[in-house]
């Protein structure tokens, strides 16, 4: 299959399909993640997550987010 044919193919997946595709290829192309580090990183992320659904953290917007790194990056 050509890059192209994969992204076509792509489309008519779900989001979280497609990003769970990318974050495998992603970890593939830098030697995967260790069992231990991924379950570490389950951990942190539920628990962030039921942070700010409990409102004890706010959220930041993505604009406000991709403008920081756009200045960190000089872009």
């Amino acid at each position: 299959m050509t890059i192209d044919q994969i992204v076509n193919e792509t489309r008519s997946l779900p989001r979280d399909v497609v990003a769970e595709l990318v974050d495998r290829i992603l970890m593939e192309s830098h030697g995967g993640q260790n069992a231990e580090h991924s379950a570490a990183w389950s951990a942190v992320v539920h628990s962030r997550i039921g942070d700010i659904r409990s409102g004890k953290i706010k959220g930041i917007p993505a604009e406000q987010s991709s403008k920081k790194i756009r200045q960190i990056v000089g872009r």
